[in-house]
């Protein structure tokens, strides 16, 4: 980490962050963590989180949960949170499928955002892959009725699998027919910049909670 990083990483980890392996059995109580009865969004994978601090901005009305196994990208987060003082930001370091499955309830978050995953690019290497059927079927478990959960990927045949994949899970209904246009209000990222300068077509997915 950078001496910001790791100096944020001192001074606020203990207000803002958990790590996985540190949280006690059951249920985390996310209201507490905050500090306020808000509806809560998950972003798995956030980086350096730049793109995570625009969207809490953007929507201070909610809670964004940020998980990410990287220090680095943490103690940046931290650093943007500081800066823009925002205080609807929590972190969690360590693995999100573990920590939906054993500490989140389902019917519990109002959004899921998973955003330029690892594309895990060669055939033998899909199964590595975050997004799949066990992983939406967990996720959409864990989203309230009328949760949205938006994916992005600039890898064409990793955008088809997740399309293929969140259509054929039974409590998820496509907000568009295929693709999402890109929204707005999701800031460009340093993966998202590459992959135009590399001539890849990025994809949004959006689909909504329609079952239980």
């Amino acid at each position: 980490m950078t001496v910001g990083q790791q100096r944020v990483w001192e001074t606020n980890w203990a207000d803002l962050g958990r790590k996985l392996e540190d949280l006690p059995v059951g249920t985390v109580d996310l209201d507490a963590w905050f500090g306020r009865v808000a509806p809560v969004v998950l972003e798995i994978g956030s980086g350096m989180g730049e793109g995570t601090a625009q969207l809490a901005r953007q929507a201070p009305e909610a809670n964004h949960l940020a998980a990410e196994v990287y220090p680095a990208g943490l103690g940046q987060l931290m650093l943007w949170v500081e800066k823009y003082e925002l205080d609807n930001v929590r972190l969690l370091h360590g693995d999100a499928l573990d920590f939906l499955r054993d500490h989140v309830l389902p019917d519990t978050l109002a959004g899921v955002r998973v955003y330029f995953p690892d594309p895990w690019q060669k055939k033998r290497h899909h199964k590595r892959r975050l997004i799949t059927a066990p992983f939406v079927k967990l996720l959409a478990s864990r989203l309230t009725l009328g949760g949205r959960l938006h994916l992005a990927t600039d890898w064409q045949d990793y955008a088809d699998s997740m399309l293929a994949i969140c259509e054929a899970e039974p409590l998820l209904t496509n907000e568009y027919d295929g693709w999402a246009p890109r929204p707005d209000w999701r800031p460009i990222t340093k993966f998202e910049s590459r992959a135009h300068a590399e001539g890849r077509v990025c994809h949004d997915l959006m689909f909504t909670k329609s079952a239980t």
